[in-house]
This record gives structure tokens, sequence and C-alpha cells, in this order.
């Protein structure tokens, strides 16, 4: 059976690019453009209660700890929820300047992201993130 949700998948995906790129440039504003205005992020510790939260958040955090940084990050799976609401597991890790690889699985987090549709763009509705547990913990 054909994947007749492979457009709206692209553009979830495309969403996700387009942050993970103004990560690398280290550019809050354009981290947070696909983020709904009532958007949450939760990581340990955490609660960043919308977009404007979460920019300024991203903004402190590019000046400062992830200067420089970037991402890398795998889709694990997408499921949709009626038509205008998905929920997307990835597995992602921060790289430092100067690293192009994770070679240390304690620095990975599994990713909750909740995605949107509104007026017909997809839109980052939620995000959760949890360490990775190796068998070792």
């Amino acid at each position: 059976m054909p994947n007749t949700r492979a457009h709206d998948e692209a553009a979830i995906q495309a969403v996700l690019a387009d942050s993970y790129k103004a990560w690398e440039a280290g550019d809050a504003d354009g981290m947070v453009a696909d983020y709904a205005t009532d958007a949450t992020a939760i990581m340990p510790g955490s609660l960043r209660d919308g977009r404007e939260m979460i920019r300024q958040n991203m903004a402190q955090a590019f000046a400062g700890p992830l200067k420089g940084s970037s991402t890398q990050n795998k889709q694990l799976s997408i499921r949709f929820l009626g038509q205008d609401a998905a929920i997307l597991v990835s597995e992602s890790a921060i790289l430092f300047p100067g690293e192009t690889e994770i070679t240390d699985d304690h620095r990975k987090v599994n990713a909750t992201w909740v995605f949107e549709k509104r007026d017909g763009q997809w839109l980052i509705a939620a995000y959760h993130n949890s360490p990775v547990l190796t068998p070792e913990q």
C-alpha cells in the first residue's frame, strides 16, 4: 500500500531540516521559525513554555555553551494522528566544534516531536528529549 502521507512527511522533515540548519548557524530566530507560538520544549530539568522563551534560551545557549555546535539526528519513526497532527521520534546528539560524529552514546537523546498542521503549515507544537540509557546505566 503506498504512503498516502508522503507529502506531509516530507513537509515535516523539511521543518526539521530548516531547524537543524538554523542550529548549525547559531540562529535562534531561524531555529524556532516553525515552532507554534504556544509550543513547549521539555528537556531534563527544564520547561520552556512558548516559542519566545524557547528562542531566548537558544539564543543564550548559542552565545555560550552551544556556540559553533551542530546536531546529529536520525529519524526513528513518524505516525500521524488524524489529518493535522503527527508524532516523530528521533535520536539526536550535539556535535561540538571540531566533532564530526558522536562516539559516546551517553551524549545521545531520544526525542519526541509533536507537529500540528495549522492553516496548511506544519508547525512544531511540542518537543521533549530524554537521555539514551546504555545497558550499564
